[in-house]
């Protein structure tokens, strides 16, 4: 294989790649969403700089994707916390775990997401919309929440949704010292909400040394939405540069 050829994939193994070289579309994608408050020192101890912590809050998300181009349907959960940078209002994507290999490398490779494998679920049980995680054969988290109690305004359901993510990105050297570092920002477009309710939701977590969730503890459940939608990922850029230390 010439030079010229080996420039043009992008993705690892060279021959046979993990994930599809392309920009995947999300059909019929279903969040249980549970805002809860949290110990304010905890957050500070995970978010970076220059991000700014307004509030301590986190926003706990199970994500059905029932159908996904390029990867094929799969669960995942996680956290992201509400942050400002330069004025501007989004959230940090502290955790994400999901059962689908080939996302979960795509994630981490293209863009920044933090994802790990994992076993989450999200399911309707005798009148309440439940959401748990797994890692491996241990619990490490289980949200309940109303089924369908109340509609959620649309337009609010895609203001929730479509804030600014922030992720860090960091590929290491040869040498083990970081040969990328930045923090990136993306954002979710090409949104149709499709159905959107509210209801009374309960958030345990539980401690696990290899899924940490439980570090950002749950002190008041705030809120809880469920969401079925449609929407495209756009790709990430650069904000700042911790090797340089300014904006790339």
């Amino acid at each position: 294989m010439k030079a010229a050829d080996v420039r043009q994939h992008v993705t690892t193994p060279l021959t046979g790649p993990a994930y599809a070289p392309m920009v995947p579309r999300f059909t019929d994608r279903e969040y249980l969403n549970v805002v809860y408050r949290t110990d304010a020192d905890a957050l500070r101890a995970v978010v970076p700089e220059p991000l700014r912590i307004e509030e301590p809050l986190v926003r706990f998300e199970i994500m059905k994707m029932g159908d996904v181009s390029g990867y094929g349907p799969y669960t995942e959960a996680g956290q992201a916390i509400p942050v400002g940078f330069e004025g501007e209002r989004g959230e940090y994507l502290h955790t994400m775990h999901l059962d689908n290999f080939p996302a979960t490398a795509s994630g981490r490779e293209v863009s920044a997401y933090p994802k790990v494998i994992g076993s989450p679920a999200l399911y309707v049980d005798s009148g309440a919309l439940v959401g748990t995680l797994d890692h491996g054969s241990v619990r490490v988290a289980t949200a309940t929440m109303g089924y369908k109690h109340h509609e959620l305004d649309r337009a609010e359901a895609e203001a929730q949704i479509t804030v600014p993510t922030f992720m860090l990105k960091t590929i290491p050297g040869y040498d083990g010292l970081p040969r990328v570092q930045e923090l990136v920002r993306t954002r979710i477009t090409d949104v149709t909400v499709k159905g959107a309710w509210t209801g009374p939701a309960r958030l345990q977590l539980f401690q696990h040394v290899l899924a940490p969730l439980a570090d950002l503890p749950v002190l008041e459940v705030v809120s809880a939405g469920h969401i079925l939608t449609d929407l495209t990922l756009s790709g990430v850029e650069p904000v700042h540069d911790y090797l340089k230390g300014a904006a790339s």
